[in-house]
């Protein structure tokens, strides 16, 4: 893409992702995007194809900035005394991360679509859950080598750990709304009691 094109798309992707989160999927056309953009529809086709495929760019580049905010570079313990404390703030920045008002919403729609575009459920799984828990697995497989917690199957103990901190407080804010969701200041509290739960399981 020529570089003089980069701010009509990025203009093009605000605009797109503000409709589509204020008043979903199915209610936004190229026209409107266009039209608050200020990019003409035949650019925007020229640039995405299709509002499905400017959805999916949109979908995939938050998923990819939420997670990439957490988990870059690949977090590793610097020494086993420190080992509780590395993974807290890596499960406390992956549970704020999630519960962010901008990625429930597109959460939502996501959702939403499933049915018509299982694809874009896909994405947001890939680049989201499944690569926390790749993330969280590798982490795992650290506290094996150190002695921390016993041989086990780490795919399987980080996805445990994984629900521990995130199941309750994502089904709240997902149904409920984001009234519901665990205010910023417990989730430090409600992390430590997972880690408890995780440590007394799979502990030496």
């Amino acid at each position: 893409m020529r570089p003089s094109s980069q701010p009509k798309r990025a203009a093009a992707l605000a605009a797109a992702e503000r409709q589509f989160l204020a008043t979903g999927y199915e209610s936004v056309t190229m026209d409107s995007i266009a039209q608050e953009s200020g990019v003409a529809k035949q650019t925007l086709y020229s640039h995405f194809g299709s509002k499905r495929d400017l959805f999916l760019e949109i979908v995939t580049a938050q998923t990819e900035g939420a997670s990439a905010s957490v988990l870059e570079p690949a977090p590793r313990f610097a020494d086993a005394s420190r080992a509780r404390g590395d993974l807290r703030d890596l499960l406390v920045a992956q549970l704020s991360a999630v519960l962010a008002p901008r990625i429930l919403a597109l959460r939502r729609l996501v959702i939403g679509e499933l049915r018509r575009s299982p694809e874009l459920a896909e994405a947001l799984y890939e680049r989201g859950p499944r690569r926390a828990i790749i993330a969280l697995t590798a982490f795992v497989e650290d506290l094996q080598a150190a002695g921390l917690v016993r041989a086990v199957d780490a795919e399987l103990a980080a996805t445990q750990l994984n629900w521990l901190v995130m199941g309750e407080p994502i089904n709240r804010a997902m149904l409920l709304g984001d009234d519901a969701a665990l205010p910023a200041a417990q989730i430090p509290a409600h992390v430590d009691t997972a880690l408890d739960m995780f440590f007394a399981a799979y502990g030496v």
